[in-house]
């Protein structure tokens, strides 16, 4: 009996924009969107794939998505909607040509299943996959967390650490592997829960990463347990309302890393973590984003 095709539905759209235009695209279709930029164009393509054709309200409904996020004062760009018939082996092949490993220094090689590349010496290796959830290592704001992840490890040590919003679970994975103890990570999205703990258990680590379900509004401003690293990657508003609750879970000389932050933005964000007693000590820029390091004063 012939295989029945998948239909890609994809949007060209900014790295600006990838995010929001991921979240949205997931949403209306209710597939786990995934992103691939090309670095020569600066185009980010956004896709999902699905087992029927969308009819057109759905069609209706991402485009008015699209048009919600130019009103949040997002650039998204060409904003081209594509619709295309694709067979599964076609579809299984794609996720080869485009999601290739990478290498955070000498400490972690993140890289999808497929993939044959080989660790070096004493470097520990996250597998994930496309496809499952947001959170691959390919964003410059998740890649930056897991370089401040592999740079204050201490060997010998173990040093706590908490993910706030942990999407696919690549940060908690990754701090497990590189030897952080305990390791702490929530969501408030029960979906992306599973698919991080399914990912953990693929990786062999979900005896030493606990992931669960919680709102970062809802956390304690006194809370018993405080860590060594924080990483929070959310949005701009969130982590400006909630700075307090998420300042409270550091330890007096933790650190604390926050990405997810247009570069337009960041100062706000600078600004509102520095009312909570935190300090700046090293921030970056790529493309659009901007992420920091905060300590406490």
């Amino acid at each position: 009996m012939k295989r029945q095709s998948l239909w890609r539905i994809s949007i060209a759209t900014t790295r600006e924009a990838e995010d929001a235009v991921m979240e949205m695209l997931g949403a209306s279709s209710g597939h786990a969107a995934t992103s691939y930029l090309d670095a020569e164009t600066g185009t980010s393509l956004v896709t999902v794939y699905c087992e029927a054709r969308p009819a057109a309200d759905g069609r209706k409904t991402i485009a008015a998505g699209l048009e919600q996020i130019r009103k949040c004062g997002l650039k998204v760009g060409p904003g081209k909607l594509t619709v295309t018939a694709v067979r599964r082996e076609d579809w299984a092949e794609s996720w080869k040509r485009h999601f290739k490993p990478i290498e955070i220094g000498d400490a972690l090689l993140v890289k999808p299943s497929w993939s044959k590349r080989r660790p070096r010496k004493n470097q520990a290796v996250v597998i994930l996959d496309p496809g499952l959830s947001f959170g691959t290592g390919q964003h410059p704001t998740t890649a930056f967390c897991l370089h401040e992840i592999a740079r204050h490890r201490k060997t010998g040590t173990h040093r706590s650490f908490l993910d706030i919003g942990t999407g696919s679970g690549i940060l908690a994975i990754a701090a497990a592997k590189l030897g952080y103890q305990p390791v702490h990570a929530f969501d408030f999205d029960a979906g992306a829960v599973q698919i991080a703990r399914t990912n953990a258990q693929a990786n062999h680590v979900q005896a030493k990463a606990r992931i669960g379900r919680g709102d970062v509004a809802k956390l304690s401003s006194r809370p018993v347990r405080k860590y060594d690293l924080v990483c929070a990657n959310l949005i701009c508003d969130l982590l400006i309302a909630e700075r307090r609750r998420i300042a409270a879970q550091l330890n007096q000389s933790g650190t604390l890393v926050l990405a997810g932050i247009l570069k337009s933005e960041f100062r706000k964000v600078q600004e509102a973590f520095e009312k909570s007693r935190l300090k700046v000590i090293s921030t970056k820029a790529e493309g659009e984003w901007q992420s920091g390091v905060f300590q406490l004063e």
